[in-house]
Order: C-alpha cells, then sequence, then structure tokens
C-alpha cells in the first residue's frame, strides 16, 4: 500500500489517498484500486477535475452521513452533469468523462480504473475555467 495526503485546506481538499492495487504493489493486469478518505472541514476531491482517456474509473462513496450527499461532477469538459450520490452508492466514469466531487461534509470513496494501463498519473487535467 502506498498512502499520503494530498490537496490543501484553503481550497477545502485535503485528503489521504491510499493506493492497493497498483504497478509497485499488489499487482493486477489492468487494474489500479484505492481508496481516498477526506479531512474534516475537506468537501472537494479531484479538482482540478481529470479524465482518463486510456481507463474507465468507477467510484463507491461510503462514510456519508443519512443526510449528506455528494454532487459527483461527470461529462465532456465543455458539457458537464452532476449526480447526486448518497453513502454506499457508486458512478461509473467512462474515460472520457470528466470526474470531481463535492460533498455536504467530507466524505470517503473506493476508487478502481481499469483499461490500457496502470499508471496512476495518466490522466488529462481540465481546467476549474474551461467546465461548463
Amino acid at each position: 500500500m502506498q498512502s499520503g495526503e494530498i490537496g490543501a485546506k484553503e481550497t477545502a481538499n485535503r485528503r489521504r489517498i491510499a493506493r492497493y492495487v497498483h504497478i509497485d504493489g499488489i499487482r493486477s493486469a489492468q487494474l489500479v484500486m484505492g481508496m481516498t478518505a477526506l479531512e474534516p472541514g475537506s468537501v472537494w476531491n479531484t479538482m482540478p477535475a481529470h479524465t482518463h482517456t486510456r481507463r474507465t474509473e468507477v467510484y463507491l462513496y461510503f462514510d456519508l452521513p443519512k443526510e449528506a450527499i455528494v454532487l459527483h461532477l461527470l461529462g465532456e469538459p465543455t458539457e458537464t452533469r452532476h449526480v447526486i450520490v448518497r453513502d454506499a452508492e457508486v458512478v461509473l466514469s467512462p474515460g472520457w468523462s470528466i470526474h470531481a466531487g463535492c460533498g455536504t461534509t467530507s466524505y470517503a470513496f473506493c476508487w478502481a480504473m481499469g483499461g490500457e494501463n496502470q499508471d496512476y498519473a495518466d490522466m488529462q487535467i481540465v481546467a476549474p475555467t474551461t467546465l461548463r
């Protein structure tokens, strides 16, 4: 397992990421998998949004109180949509779709990516100013 803190308190994006299935850890042919937990007071995840054109990503959100939600952003950068997600719900993000999320409280999620490679950093960043 590899883990580390990423993000900043100033942007409500402080989180801990643990990678379990990856090229230098538990090996798989095409799968990368881990977990992200947002620190108390943080609500944004994966901002700036990005795509993985060579992989599909799946999110399983958890540790959300009954009254809390996450707005999961997806779609093409110039034509985004949102999905309201509650505790123990899943969202699928195809390779062409951006993904980011903002909750009404801090939360956690398991994520898994499958596709052409296992390069965790193989992503295309989408600047927040280009989102529509």
